[in-house]
């Protein structure tokens, strides 16, 4: 009869893992299906307007794909092959890096967003509620306005800002440890204070357009992106997908609660703060080459994990798809909607994130905690 039962429940566990994984490939497809719709659009519309055919065989084209030169320009800098036509150069070297980098950003908030809500267990948490967006935030512009010469080294100098604001959220939340809710005004407390410092830093600024560039990053902008913040944020966004997907089990591990998580044997501070590390490496990514983008690390992994649960690696793998649809998505939205003016894509997620904020808070009775 054991051996009966046993059969039953191993039945039901390949039943569950096969149901999330479906329900997770289906999110990844529809992800890739939103993504590759956006993709055409954007690349379609502009001075120099194209067909989605047009935009299909050139986004697509194997001249250019498949071409080791290309690529080193891209990838490496430098000046592109003589032989690209004017629509190849527009597409692969104006139109398709703005992608690029909105599919680099919007995985990138998405994944540190769902770190951050784990090691918290605090589904409210996020880079930006969390105020390390601000202090990754107050680094950039300082870097922006002051040293130039250094930006290069942005997601670095956007780490160590982060790393410091999360620091300080942590220890204005300790008390005799943390709760999601101090977490969450301490963070509010800390962006507040970081979001000031970045405004007073304008009445430093006596150029024009430097106060125009900081007032776009400050909104959250992929206008003017690159193959330049291509090669500023691939390196650190693979460096931090790869070690988030690697610490998959100390996630789902956290998750079970400081007790249970010590009594297994985990350091859970380190391990805690080692987490954090990564999500902020992230975060920094994103800001870096896009500004202050808010809600997309808030509201992609409720969306996943809604979807697929709270396994941390199907979360995770779920946030890397759906995440760079979104961004990318709203980014459409943002260039096309008031067409020929281009809104910061800050905007258009803060107008989507809002109301889903809001709907949720309505909607559930335990909101803040995962």
């Amino acid at each position: 009869m054991s051996k009966v039962l046993d059969a039953l429940a191993q039945r039901r566990s390949d039943w569950g893992e096969w149901y999330a994984n479906s329900k997770l490939a289906a999110v990844a497809l529809g992800s890739l299906a939103v993504l590759l719709s956006a993709t055409l659009l954007q690349v379609s519309f502009g001075a120099y307007p194209l067909t989605l055919s047009e935009a299909w065989h050139t986004v697509f084209d194997s001249e250019v794909l498949f071409s080791s030169a290309a690529w080193s320009a891209f990838l490496l800098g430098g000046g592109l092959p003589e032989w690209f036509t004017r629509q190849q150069l527009i597409v692969w070297n104006i139109r398709l890096p703005r992608i690029l980098v909105g599919v680099l950003v919007g995985a990138n908030l998405a994944v540190s967003g769902a770190i951050f809500q784990v090691v918290t267990r605090n589904e409210l948490a996020s880079p930006y509620v969390l105020g390390i967006s601000d202090g990754a935030g107050l680094v950039v512009l300082v870097t922006l306005t002051f040293m130039s010469s250094y930006l290069p080294l942005m997601p670095v100098l956007a780490a160590i800002g982060g790393t410091i604001a999360f620091l300080i959220v942590y220890i204005i939340a300790w008390k005799n440890g943390t709760s999601p809710v101090r977490l969450v005004l301490a963070g509010v407390v800390v962006g507040t204070v970081f979001s000031s410092v970045q405004r007073a830093l304008f009445f430093f600024i006596d150029d024009l357009s430097v106060v125009m560039s900081a007032q776009a990053w400050l909104s959250g902008s992929l206008l003017g992106t690159d193959w330049g913040q291509v090669r500023i944020a691939l390196p650190f966004t693979i460096l931090s997908m790869v070690l988030a997907l690697a610490v998959t089990r100390e996630l789902d591990v956290l998750l079970l609660g400081e007790e249970t998580a010590s009594s297994l044997g985990m350091d859970v501070e380190k391990i805690r703060f080692a987490v954090a590390g990564i999500a902020i490496l992230s975060t920094a990514a994103a800001i870096a080459v896009a500004g202050l983008v808010g809600f997309v690390g808030l509201i992609v992994p409720h969306i996943v994990r809604n979807i697929v649960g709270s396994d941390s690696r199907r979360l995770l793998i779920g946030c890397l798809f759906l995440g760079p649809a979104l961004l990318v998505g709203a980014d459409v939205g943002a260039r096309l909607a008031l067409s020929p003016i281009q809104l910061p894509v800050g905007i258009i997620t803060g107008l989507v994130g809002g109301p889903y904020f809001l709907y949720l808070m309505r909607k559930k009775e335990d909101l803040g905690s995962v």
